[in-house]
């Protein structure tokens, strides 16, 4: 009777254990598909390199996300997430279940940050963006920027990235370290000149380097799209015929720390970039274009302008020869009649 008695007590105590831990079970995967409240704002909630799971479930208790580090900490382990957490930045709320945030952190979908690169700008310029963007400091996008081992490795036959840092928007971590923003914007360039673009570079007797230092010219001289292609026309006339390209922006990016007041003097003092004192094209681009200026390099007008001057609204009056661009000049840059 007393061997009846404790075995059903034992059954008791089994069945209430099962039972509590069904409870338990249920109360964990209801957890996992809860979130803390139904509306949150995002935060930004970093998760350090080597940080272990306990610490990040800490971290996002601290930062409102969850409640519950323990269940968390649970979930993660029973759906053998625990060691597939990536490190970096999450936008993150108490909107989102558990699930959701470690789904989110397995996926490595840490913040983006945008990074816009308008067409034209300098590896100084963008240098300025980057740091801006909170992406790296100036100093060391300028220093891998014109790291020339670094340009060599990505097969470009040039001495800088400059012209080849492609213009566009990106979206990159925050720990995306500059090689890797640099390297990006390489492999977009490579993307837009394709191998038709190459074997129409060496139909113009032109080498990839060559185009894309002549498409910076154009970039910086266009003030209006349509003009690309004549503006491209008179260098190509120009180069065809060994004139000077005479180009204003490749002086002024010859000078350094330039004040924004483009002199005689200036256009009188030799020096790589001076296309008033060289013949040919400078040593580089003098910009980043974009894949229209690249275009139009490759593919210029048919015209036999020499000439064009600004007619100070954005366009540009084109001449075939020096008495015309002359009168042009006094018309609208003197007003004259």
């Amino acid at each position: 009777m007393r061997l009846k008695k404790l075995s059903l007590v034992f059954l008791i105590t089994i069945a209430v254990l099962g039972g509590i831990a069904v409870i338990a079970i249920v109360d964990i995967w209801r957890y996992a598909d809860q979130p803390l409240a139904d509306v949150g704002r995002p935060i930004v909630v970093n998760i350090r390199p080597g940080q272990t799971l306990k610490a990040t479930a800490i971290t996002l208790q601290q930062a409102g996300i969850i409640a519950s580090p323990f269940r968390f900490i649970l979930i993660a382990r029973l759906k053998k997430y625990d060691t597939n957490l990536k490190a970096g930045e999450y936008l993150l709320s108490k909107a989102m279940s558990p699930n959701e945030i470690l789904s989110t952190m397995v996926k490595g979908a840490v913040k983006l940050y945008k990074l816009t690169i308008p067409e034209g700008y300098n590896i100084h310029q963008i240098a300025d963006l980057v740091a801006d963007a909170g992406l790296g400091i100036q100093g060391d996008f300028i220093k891998a920027a014109t790291d020339t081992n670094f340009v060599h490795k990505k097969g470009l036959n040039a001495d800088t990235f400059e012209g080849y840092l492609f213009p566009d928007t990106y979206h990159f971590p925050k720990d995306a370290g500059i090689d890797s923003i640099v390297s990006t914007m390489v492999s977009r360039f490579k993307s837009v000149f394709t191998p038709e673009w190459k074997a129409r570079a060496t139909e113009l007797g032109l080498s990839v380097h060559q185009v894309v230092t002549l498409a910076s010219i154009i970039e910086k001289e266009t003030g209006a799209a349509f003009e690309r292609p004549l503006i491209s026309s008179v260098f190509h006339n120009r180069l065809r015929k060994r004139m000077r390209l005479e180009s204003d922006p490749t002086v002024i990016y010859g000078i350094k720390n330039f004040d924004g007041n483009l002199t005689r003097k200036h256009l009188a003092t030799p020096t790589p970039y001076n296309t008033y004192k060289i013949r040919g094209l400078p040593p580089g681009p003098i910009a980043n274009p974009g894949r229209e200026s690249l275009k139009a390099a490759l593919y210029p007008e048919d015209t036999a302008f020499l000439y064009f001057v600004s007619k100070k609204d954005s366009t540009h009056h084109f001449s075939t020869n020096l008495q015309e661009h002359n009168r042009a000049v006094r018309k609208y840059q003197l007003g004259q009649k």
